[in-house]
């Protein structure tokens, strides 16, 4: 069987999991008979920790054998509650898991609770990695991670206490990294981290991430495409937001961490904006490039939201022009200053985070209406699907994977775009 990885989450856990499969490898842990499976969990819901759970009972009952190894942010922040399962052999640092030495060190099958916790104090942690991964198995782009942790602690999140505080990769390992990726034949990679726009403000000259990003560009003519994860809009620095304006290298497509379109529910979350400087930065950025798409991260019914703070959240999705949303309905989780203020009833949550859906959805179908009859590049994916630049999902019928390609967009199915090749075109 040798090492299996179970990943859950962001895109860093995705990245992080190759990493984790190698290491595990170099240390013989699939060597065994029964091999081994490593779950890397996420601890941004209360359902991504029920989910981990289920999984690890389900991967116990598929693989009787097998050594199973829970890691990740859930991990981290609840150890105690892993290794109190059956099914689980071992429970590792978030940090740890990128390590060889950690899983040569394992404990042994059968040993207490207690003695399957290997987990360290992150928050001591104060460097990362520039870990190499010369492929992401099944994928047609690369993600690098420049980032890990996060100093700020806004009321409703764990993750600060999985992840540790603000670590940077140094600017010369990422460059290298992605220097690499394209030799390798990677025609797009994403920068990744957990609070991204602090990238450098740990490394000597406190450097910010729009001088990363413009790095790259220049010192990896080869790369075609550069994509950046999910970023905290009111850090957006100088040099980025010139990057995002200028480099056409640069994805027109940015995730924003916004959470509220409310400004006390953004005060009471421990924001670091308010609604009007959301507004102001998708404006500024759209007059600089005017095709830059949004998507964005909301969250319905924080503690204390009301029905007038929700519909600020909800006009959000048009002030600012989003057309990807993610929505999270509200999950409260224990040791968070939000687990313990006035909670609002599940089912109205649950409606409104259904109202919230239910905007985004009517967005991306009038987005994807206004992608009809222009002409993309598509980065194919795999056998039949890609991406466009500003990351709209299409169907595609041409093209081996990682390729990028020219297309048509001939018509949408209200999910997707469909295209065809410039030529089926010119032949209609």
């Amino acid at each position: 069987m040798g090492v299996e990885v179970i990943s859950f989450g962001c895109r860093l856990n995705t990245y992080e999991a190759e990493v984790m499969k190698r290491e595990a490898e170099a240390a013989g842990l699939g060597s065994a008979e029964g091999g081994a499976i490593l779950v890397n969990t996420c601890a941004v819901t209360a359902e991504a920790v029920r989910q981990a759970r289920q999984q690890i009972r389900r991967a116990r009952r598929d693989n009787p054998g097998a050594r199973i190894v829970v890691t990740g942010c859930a991990a981290q922040t609840e150890g105690a509650r892993f290794a109190a399962m059956d099914e689980v052999d071992a429970v590792i640092g978030n940090d740890d898991k990128l390590s060889s030495a950690a899983y040569r060190a394992l404990p042994d099958f059968g040993v207490s609770a207690e003695e399957k916790i290997r987990v360290n104090d992150i928050m001591s942690v104060t460097e990362t990695a520039g870990h190499m991964v010369d492929a992401i198995e099944g994928r047609a782009r690369a993600i690098v991670q420049v980032q890990n942790g996060c100093d700020h602690r806004c009321t409703f999140c764990i993750i600060p206490y999985g992840r540790g505080n603000s670590r940077s990769v140094p600017m010369g390992a990422a460059v290298d990294q992605v220097k690499r990726l394209v030799a390798g034949g990677y025609n797009e990679v994403v920068l990744s981290g957990v609070d991204m726009t602090s990238w450098g403000a740990d490394l000597p000259g406190k450097a910010r991430l729009g001088t990363l990003v413009q790095a790259i560009l220049k010192h990896v003519p080869e790369l075609k495409r550069l994509r950046l994860s999910s970023i905290d809009s009111v850090e957006a620095d100088p040099a980025l937001v010139e990057a995002i304006g200028g480099e056409s290298r640069l994805m027109p497509h940015l995730h924003l961490s916004l959470q509220a379109g409310d400004d006390m529910i953004l005060k009471r979350m421990k924001r670091r904006h308010l609604r009007d400087d959301a507004i102001r930065f998708c404006q500024d950025m759209r007059a600089r490039r005017p095709d830059i798409v949004y998507g964005a991260d909301i969250i319905a019914g924080f503690p204390t939201e009301t029905e007038a703070m929700f519909e600020n959240s909800l006009r959000l999705v048009e002030d600012c022009g989003l057309t990807h949303l993610h929505v999270f309905p509200f999950s409260p989780r224990e040791g968070t200053p939000a687990a313990r203020m006035p909670q609002l009833p599940r089912a109205v949550i649950k409606e409104r985070a259904a109202r919230l859906r239910a905007a985004g959805e009517v967005a991306h179908l009038k987005h994807l209406a206004a992608m009809v009859g222009t002409r993309q590049r598509v980065l194919v994916e795999r056998e039949g699907l890609g991406r466009t630049e500003d990351f709209t999902l299409t169907a595609i019928g041409f093209g081996i994977p990682g390729s990028i390609v020219d297309a048509i967009i001939a018509g949408e199915d209200g999910e997707r775009l469909t295209a065809i090749a410039p030529g089926e075109a010119l032949a209609a």
